[in-house]
């Protein structure tokens, strides 16, 4: 009986877990690319086809699969109250997933648990559950595939994950093909399933693409690297990725180049990794597939110029894995690695999180979602267009078509980066003749100022400094200490 009992604890931590990072509901922390793939979903369900701006089609959103779940979420939940249903989904799943890592990795159900709860609760683990991103859905499929597929030895889903995952997230073509070769080397035989699965998520999510819009990579993609991409040396690569790793390897971003935490961290992880594998068990099968894949995906990315948080998030938590299990199975003191761990890190990075969701909340709910209410109450007919950056909060609160400077959500302002990559920006304003454009600077000043002040009107400023206030003092103090958003010019097309 007590036995039955300790093997439900890892269930019960994750569901203490999920119920205890719903707090992070209340920041209204949500990433702007979410709002992006929930446009999608409702312009899938307002016009039946998957676009941004009515009836034309365009992969504007990353990810397939979480675009077809978000469409459901709105479906039962109408679009008003969707949201923290979804949030709430997504924690689930990923928690989920968490639960299943611990199976692969840990025998004990009382360090399962606890496995569970510290891993869940640190910054990485708070965005994936509660910003409105896929990688809930992702990381709950990766999960699965390992336990079930590689674990249990579920022909079926040595099939099937690899096409929802992929159809998830194209990139994830990584953690497949480690998992591949780390089971091919191990094992010394070919999962011919899983090469199916492989092919057959390849062929499924690049036919999608094809047959549906009409190209074999998603459009986010395309647009990024048009904007994006840069001649650099080698040199010059290499010294941008050493600048870079600093802040993106590890879960804290300071300020700078530079993140010294981090290479400490990274050694430290290593150093437990070693230690772990070192034992010679069975789960060092699973620990080579998370650590190698972790160490990979980071490497690619970061050499890509692939600077947007969330490409790290699992990378990061699966990398520091090796350092929970390696502090759980002391035998003596891991009363007192437990406390360190707990006290000098675990602790400092919930703090910076909460912090960091609080004041982040502030600047894109209560102050650029302001922006998206106001222009929805302003422009009764949704049909006119806006020329902005980026394309998620204020589209989707203003409902009005959108020109994004990127790409990601129209393709015509492609065409005038290919043509002009300099003067893209003010030739798309004066061939679309946007009725709203929404920038960063001041367009009085500086060059084709003499147009802007002919033919557009500055119809109102938007500042984060007068968003920085609350009824509660501690509140209005974490705004203060780190200001989140930047502030914008809202112009009117005159004639």
């Amino acid at each position: 009986m007590s036995e039955t009992k300790n093997s439900r604890f890892p269930i019960y931590a994750a569901i203490f877990t999920v119920v205890f990072k719903l707090l992070f509901l209340l920041t209204h922390y949500i990433q702007e690319d979410a709002f992006i793939t929930w446009r999608v979903a409702q312009n899938l369900l307002d016009y039946g086809v998957i676009g941004f701006n009515g009836d034309t089609k365009i992969s504007a959103s990353t990810t397939h699969l979480y675009v077809f779940v978000s469409y459901i979420f709105n479906l039962v939940f109408g679009k008003e109250y969707f949201i923290e249903p979804l949030l709430i989904f997504n924690s689930i799943l990923f928690t989920t997933g968490t639960l299943l890592l611990s199976h692969l990795l840990l025998k004990n159900p009382w360090h399962k648990a606890i496995f569970i709860f510290l891993i869940g609760i640190l910054p990485p683990a708070i965005k994936i559950s509660i910003l409105g991103m896929e990688y809930g859905i992702l990381f709950f499929l990766e999960m699965v595939l390992l336990y079930y597929g590689f674990y249990k030895g579920k022909k079926t889903v040595l099939v099937l994950l690899p096409v929802l995952i992929m159809f998830t997230r194209i990139d994830t073509v990584i953690f497949l093909g480690i998992v591949f070769l780390v089971d091919l080397f191990w094992n010394r035989k070919i999962r011919w399933n899983y090469i199916f699965g492989g092919i057959l998520g390849v062929l499924f999510t690049l036919s999608f693409n094809w047959f549906y819009f009409g190209e074999l990579v998603n459009n986010t993609i395309t647009a990024k690297k048009l904007l994006y991409e840069q001649d650099f040396t080698f040199s010059q690569h290499l010294s941008y990725f050493f600048a870079s790793f600093g802040n993106f390897w590890g879960m804290l971003k300071v300020p700078g180049n530079f993140n010294p935490i981090t290479i400490i961290v990274l050694l430290f992880e290593l150093v437990c990794f070693v230690y772990l594998i070192r034992q010679k068990q069975n789960r060092n099968y699973f620990l080579w597939m998370i650590f190698i894949f972790g160490w990979v995906k980071q490497i690619i990315f970061i050499s890509q110029k692939s600077l947007f948080d969330w490409y790290y998030w699992v990378p990061q938590l699966l990398l520091f894995v090796p350092v929970l299990i390696f502090i759980l199975e002391q035998k003596e003191k891991r009363n007192v690695w437990l406390s360190l761990l707990i006290i000098f890190y675990i602790l400092p990075m919930l703090a910076f999180q909460t912090v960091h969701s609080i004041a982040t909340g502030n600047g894109e709910w209560n102050y650029r979602r302001t922006i998206g209410i106001f222009l929805n109450q302003y422009e009764k007919d949704k049909n006119q267009w806006i020329l902005l950056e980026p394309a998620g909060y204020v589209p989707y609160f203003s409902g009005l078509k959108t020109i994004d400077e990127v790409g990601l959500v129209d393709k015509q302002i492609q065409e005038e980066i290919k043509k002009d990559k300099t003067n893209y920006w003010i030739n798309t304003v004066k061939t679309r003749k946007p009725k709203y454009l929404l920038s960063y600077k001041n367009l009085y000043d500086g060059n084709n100022s003499e147009y802007y002040q002919t033919h557009y009107k500055l119809l109102k400023e938007f500042r984060v400094k007068d968003h920085l206030k609350s009824d509660y003092k501690i509140l209005e103090k974490i705004y203060k200490l780190k200001p989140s958003g930047t502030d914008y010019n809202l112009y009117i097309r005159l004639d």
